[in-house]
């Protein structure tokens, strides 16, 4: 198999697919590993679901920590390949793989110390609950090497346009959570039954193997590192160029998460049910945003190394034939939504109570699913230039403005719990739009894009010319 891809050349939209379905398949496989524990958890109460839920928070805030390294490894790998440069290439990965590592350690020790305080935050008046939220994180902590560093090892190969081999390797460990969860959670035979904490050590011991088989392929030399070692001295001019292109998407998703909590912390003013439909819907709602990731991470790599190399038309033509792929994944997947929450729900928790509220919660997120995926495919267009922060600004002051419209709508007015969910999605309505006009200025207006210059309404060409005519009253040659 080739370690790397020249996507600097060739059919773009043929390109773009080729890269994004492996990585769209590896995003539902980390989905995957929530939505498994979450249905069979449905099946021991809404309980145990809304204890796994609040830890679900910090272990996210984990993930979001190791958006530096990962970012640093798509950014820095691609563009130094698509400039030609593989020593550097190689650099990029072996820094970001050691700072990966090391970051994974010190946030997994942090989260087992506090982890009573942590959980502490959301004040649940169930102590059953607090209780098991608390021995998850802990459980998840102590396997923080395992569970947080494998994104930078996806990213050091999906950089180098290889998004097959981490697509793998990640399934492997599915296979693994998917036979472990029911035998760990329910029990069977000598094994006892233990609940979300079963959850917790399936989920740790499929990371493993994940990571395990990533570490065997370098040592063979079948990756973007050849016979290079995995973790070496901290090159300080390198690292504080990776922290430089990741800082960014980490704090916007960090925020996101610390956004997310004080929103779950509103919504616990109705009970436990609330905080375990939240959480559930956002793994439903993971159908859009893990596909709309997908074309983001591909895009990333697609316009880091045609940047590298200086090709400006093709990241134009690039960017706009992949926000039309995630577009089209958000319009569907908003009309399921919207016409079939409750029966997309009850699949998860099987509870009168619960299908009622998340398909409620699913009907009032479909409006925006469009808007959402259009923000992730152009943050990762923002990405591959490396100009990380427009995506930032944005994404950590409409996530930030949540908080205040929810409290607004839910309590000063009759929406109540529902006015919560509303903030999300009027949100995520504005952060597309916004973005997706703020990159399009950007490729447009540079100069050595020839394709767009005095054509400010060209990705129009990309919707089908009897569509164009009869529904927007467009004609073009």
């Amino acid at each position: 198999m080739k370690q790397s891809t020249d996507l600097t050349y060739g059919h773009i939209p043929q390109q773009i697919i080729k890269l994004s379905v492996p990585i769209m398949g590896t995003s539902f496989i980390q989905m995957a590993y929530s939505m498994i524990d979450m249905i069979w958890l449905g099946r021991v109460g809404s309980d145990a679901v809304a204890a796994v839920g609040a830890a679900t928070f910090f272990t996210w805030l984990g993930i979001s920590l190791m958006l530096i390294t990962r970012t640093g490894a798509e950014v820095g790998v691609s563009q130094s390949l698509g400039a030609g440069d593989k020593k550097r290439a190689i650099t990029f990965a072996q820094q970001s793989l050691t700072g990966a590592l090391v970051l994974a350690i010190l946030y997994g020790i942090l989260t087992y110390l506090f982890a009573p305080g942590l959980i502490g935050f959301f004040k649940l008046t169930n102590t059953a609950v607090n209780h098991n939220a608390v021995s998850y994180l802990r459980i998840v902590s102590a396997g923080s090497l395992l569970y947080y560093s494998n994104p930078t090892f996806s990213g050091v190969f999906t950089g180098a346009g290889n998004s097959k081999l981490p697509f793998r390797i990640n399934s492997i460990g599915l296979l693994l959570n998917i036979v472990a969860d029911p035998l760990l959670i329910f029990g069977v035979g000598p094994i006892p039954q233990m609940g979300s904490n079963g959850a917790a050590y399936a989920t740790v011991a499929s990371q493993g193997l994940v990571l395990l088989l990533f570490i065997i392929r370098i040592r063979r030399g079948k990756s973007p590192l050849k016979k290079a070692s995995i973790i070496t001295g901290l090159n300080i001019p390198y690292m504080r160029k990776i922290f430089k292109l990741g800082l960014p998407v980490a704090m916007q998703s960090i925020l996101f998460a610390i956004f997310a909590m004080i929103l779950a912390r509103i919504v616990g003013r109705w009970g436990a049910l609330p905080i375990a439909v939240q959480s559930v819907g956002a793994q439903i709602e993971a159908l859009s945003w893990m596909t709309a990731s997908g074309f983001a991470t591909a895009l990333g790599a697609f316009v880091g190394q045609n940047f590298g190399a200086a090709k400006w038309e093709r990241i134009y033509k690039g960017f706009l034939i992949t926000v039309g792929f995630s577009s089209i994944v958000g319009l569907i997947v908003g009309l399921l939504f919207v016409g079939f929450g409750k029966q997309v729900f009850g699949i998860f928790i099987p509870e009168h109570d619960a299908i009622q509220m998340g398909g409620k919660y699913l009907e009032i997120l479909g409006y925006s699913q469009i808007f959402m995926c259009l923000e992730i495919a152009t943050s990762g267009a923002f990405n591959g230039i490396g100009r990380t922060m427009p995506p930032s600004i944005i994404g950590i002051t409409l996530t930030g403005m949540r908080i205040p419209i929810a409290l607004a709508l839910a309590l000063g007015t009759s929406l109540g719990l529902l006015g919560v969910w509303w903030s999300l999605s009027i949100t995520s309505i504005l952060k597309g739009t916004i973005l997706f006009i703020w990159f399009y200025r950007v490729v447009t207006k540079h100069p050595d894009n020839l394709a767009a210059q005095g054509k400010p309404l060209q990705f129009i060409r990309l919707i089908p010319n009897r569509i164009r005519q009869q529904f927007l009253g467009i004609k073009t040659k």
